[in-house]
């Protein structure tokens, strides 16, 4: 199949996927767990449990409070120490569940072989309930409930399924790892969201810079009917949805719009094996694989980890925290965010741990804007960062919204071209906030 990749846009920094050939690990299991009621885009989960209840792995511990929800269940056995406020990667303080492990009990409805199942029983309807109950997101890093995007709404209807292997982030290396070892896994999870979508078809778009993934999901897809393996040029950000779709079918969403209104939707391929899961094996979101890597990181690995882990248990797990290291970052170099604590816990949307030595981390002095349009070029929203970035140093809102910032994916290129060392992407982030909140407030 040729080589594909979307229109318009985009960039090459370097890949330093120094984790690529580390087969998954299983993290140790910490003595104490912090389960944030907030790992998904929507209304917080409420709890079901209580100061000194015992728990298992897997059990329930907060159910949804609404449509665009998630349910979250215990990552280990134990008993509730507390419901109080963590520290999260935002740096703020969230509500969470705090759980003291006591052994490693799991719920006895939880299928632990590794035997591979391939017969789906359920039909569509009870798939996404079982989604639902399972409380999986979308493990990209968006973290939309799952079960929401497999319920398009009245009028729209899914023609083909896009399954995201892209892993475009420098650095990141834990979708690639799954793809080599849980491939017959994924293609099962993937062919049970062809059957909750009613779809025949289904794409999983990998990037060039895995051979051994794509040669991998090629040998095995004809025992799978209607899914194809799509090469793709490296390039990012390819993972992002509208890209994805746009180098996978060439079709473009409207601004403002989502990729149903194309006849698509987009997930995961770690998001296709917690499904399989979650359907196949009566396992819930408890757990995922979480990179953890830097270029003078001892140990660079891939690494199970329960939900709720201090990330300073994957970075003691890597070699520790090298002596140069002066920012850590949640997920990858473009996208991620820098973390304020090692005692941050790990949430469904972790994908990875970096650290940083200070060469790596510096920020060049602004200087001028030359006028070079390269950030206009390598935008792949097709936006004009630079004349966003002074819409909002004016505080001109109205022009900035009329100009589209928000559809700003925030994927940092421009900020990575300019030669001026202009921090666009901080200030677009600014605007966007600004812009988001008098949009709502004309709603109310």
């Amino acid at each position: 199949m040729a080589v594909k990749t979307f229109s318009f846009g985009g960039i090459h920094p370097a890949e330093n996927k120094l984790s690529a050939e580390k087969p998954i690990e299983t993290a140790p299991v910490p003595q104490m767990v912090s389960v944030p009621l907030g790992q998904h885009l929507g209304a917080l989960s409420e709890p079901v449990v209580q100061k000194g209840d015992g728990v298992m792995a897997g059990q329930l511990i907060a159910k949804t409070s609404g449509f665009v929800s998630a349910n979250t269940h215990s990552p280990v056995s134990g008993k509730v120490e507390k419901i109080d406020d963590v520290l999260d990667a935002s740096g703020y303080r969230r509500k969470a569940i705090v759980i003291k492990t006591e052994g490693d009990e799991w719920m006895p409805a939880i299928d632990r072989s590794l035997n591979l199942v391939k017969e789906i029983t359920l039909q569509p309807d009870e798939i996404i309930k079982r989604i639902s109950e399972a409380g999986i997101v979308g493990l990209g890093g968006a973290t939309f409930p799952t079960h929401v995007k497999l319920s398009p709404p009245p009028g729209k209807k899914c023609e083909i399924l896009i399954i995201n292997g892209v892993e475009c982030e420098p650095y990141l290396t834990a979708d690639h790892r799954l793809m080599l070892e849980k491939s017959d896994e994924i293609l099962v999870g993937v062919t049970i969201l062809m059957k909750a979508l009613n779809v025949g078809k289904a794409i999983i778009g990998i990037e060039n810079n895995k051979k051994d993934a794509i040669h991998k999901m090629e040998s095995l897809i004809a025992a799978y009917k209607g899914i194809a393996v799509q090469p793709l040029k490296v390039q990012y950000p390819q993972g992002g949805e509208k890209q994805l779709i746009d180098a996978c079918i060439g079709r473009q969403v409207p601004s403002g719009k989502l990729p149903i209104e194309v006849g698509a939707v987009v997930h995961n391929v770690g998001t296709a094996f917690a499904v399989y899961e979650a359907v196949q094996k009566n396992k819930p979101l408890f757990e995922r694989v979480v990179t953890v890597t830097g270029v003078s990181v001892k140990n660079p690995l891939n690494l199970l980890t329960r939900i709720g882990t201090p990330i300073s248990t994957l970075i003691e797990a890597a070699g520790g925290a090298p002596s140069d290291t002066v920012k850590i970052v949640g997920g990858g170099p473009m996208m991620g965010k820098a973390l304020t604590s090692t005692e941050i816990p790990v949430t469904k949307g972790s994908s990875g741990i970096l650290l940083l030595p200070a060469r790596l981390t510096e920020r060049r002095e602004m200087q001028n804007c030359i006028r070079c349009a390269k950030c206009v070029a390598v935008c792949p929203m097709g936006l004009s960062p630079y004349l966003l970035m002074s819409g909002v140093q004016r505080e001109m809102w109205e022009r900035t919204e009329q100009e589209r910032i928000m559809d700003c994916m925030e994927c940092g290129s421009c900020s990575y071209t300019c030669p001026s060392s202009r921090p666009l992407l901080d200030y677009i982030r600014l605007g966007k906030s600004k812009v988001g909140f008098l949009m709502r407030s004309r709603t109310k």
